[in-house]
């Protein structure tokens, strides 16, 4: 696998393009279109919360029943959620205005948008957003970063990463972009993704791929505990890069699955550490547990507790606050048995053994927790499975962020 510049543009055939529409704010992108030049097959995963904004209950559809999908046009700034119908409706001159454009069918266009909920779109200022980002369209790296800086909310950097493999002696091409900074927790969070790939393959296995690999990479991510109504990751395959297609679990499949758990995962990780008011990505690592999902149960719940998000951002090694979230998990377990580090990318230090605290050094161990990636190492002594979870720490400017949302 070869890690190279790029996102929604890096694989054959793909185009994008980022336009400022002044959907909410003024003088900043916030629409984006992604467009194949072929059909792709389409799988999709989306929010787990009851309340799912109008470009959700769309996406799941086309997804589940559209032929083929060939194009996405996205929105930040206002959600369409609690919309009612005049937000369906939003949606489905959406899909026309660009499939008339484009020349494809309206049910091959996907929508997606991230904001303030409760509010409308305003639908003219969309329609003409939709003709502006046709004729700017392209293939180049750029296009692609103007479409990921324009998914942005209150995100401080644009999401994007590709990779190529070898398949049929063909290379294959995956790229994705993502948006997330609030209202981020397991079982997806807000984040709209979207991920680009040219291998051939069936949707049956592409749909299966993206479903296993989301319960280690974007399940396992959390910055507040608020799961959002729009959650939306889509994964398009064109299968321009003209390998044979893959339609069974081979090591064809599982290259492909490594490489989409690539790109998830970083995607994944570029949220947690731009959490919202963030200063540190905060990383649980659980091993030696007794089964997969009390693994990433644990770490969950470390990554999830506001003490140790707080206790992270004020580089205190009260390792009472990660023990603490370890023991309310769910998770039955022997304190006696756990060890617990602090690390960072050149440093490991033992906090807890034995139901007791380590001899370490308090400065040592706050040093670590000053780093701008501090991970957490639990292990359980239980068993041979093991999960990570990534988050974020927690600071004033979270509140700040969140106190002026609307504003």
């Amino acid at each position: 696998m070869k890690v190279i510049e790029g996102g929604v543009t890096a694989a054959q055939g793909f185009e994008a393009a980022g336009i400022e529409a002044a959907i909410k704010y003024q003088n900043r992108k916030d629409m984006a279109l992604v467009y194949s030049k072929a059909p792709c097959k389409a799988a999709g995963v989306f929010t787990s919360n009851v309340v799912k904004a109008a470009p959700v209950r769309w996406d799941r559809e086309i997804v589940a029943h559209s032929p083929y999908v060939q194009a996405v046009v996205a929105n930040s700034g206002i959600a369409n959620a609690a919309t009612g119908k005049q937000g369906y409706e939003c949606c489905k001159q959406t899909a026309e205005q660009t499939a008339k454009l484009l020349g494809i069918a309206a049910d091959a266009v996907l929508v997606a948008s991230t904001g303030v909920i409760g509010s409308q779109l305003p639908i003219d200022r969309i329609l003409a957003g939709v003709e502006k980002l046709v004729e700017t369209k392209s293939d180049t790296t750029e296009a692609g970063t103007l479409a990921a800086e324009a998914i942005m909310t209150t995100d401080t950097i644009s999401k994007q990463a590709a990779v190529q493999i070898e398949i049929g002696g063909r290379t294959v091409t995956i790229g994705g972009m993502c948006k997330g900074s609030g209202m981020i927790h397991p079982n997806m969070c807000t984040m709209l993704g979207f991920v680009t790939t040219d291998i051939a393959i069936s949707k049956e296995l592409l749909q299966e791929a993206l479903s296993e690999d989301v319960v280690d990479t974007f399940n396992m991510i959390s910055v507040d505990g608020d799961t959002s109504t729009n959650d939306t990751l889509v994964v398009l395959s064109n299968g321009m890069a003209g390998n044979p297609e893959v339609t069974t679990k081979n090591s064809d499949y599982d290259k492909f699955k490594e490489a989409l758990h690539y790109i998830n995962v970083t995607l994944a990780k570029m949220m947690a550490g731009d959490g919202e008011g963030a200063t540190a990505l905060f990383e649980t690592k659980v091993v030696h547990a007794e089964s997969k999902q009390a693994a990433r149960t644990l770490a969950r719940s470390v990554i999830g507790s506001s003490l140790c998000k707080a206790a992270i951002y004020g580089h205190d090694a009260n390792f009472g606050r990660f023990l603490c979230a370890l023991g309310y998990s769910g998770v039955n377990f022997d304190p006696d048995k756990v060890e617990l580090y602090f690390e960072n990318k050149d440093k490991s230090i033992l906090i807890y053994k034995g139901g007791v605290a380590a001899d370490y050094s308090e400065e040592e161990a706050s040093q670590i927790l000053a780093s701008p990636e501090v991970r957490v190492l639990v292990d359980m002594h239980m068993g041979d499975a093991e999960a990570t979870a990534w988050g974020c720490d927690l600071s004033y400017d979270y509140v700040k962020i969140n106190a002026d949302y609307r504003s």
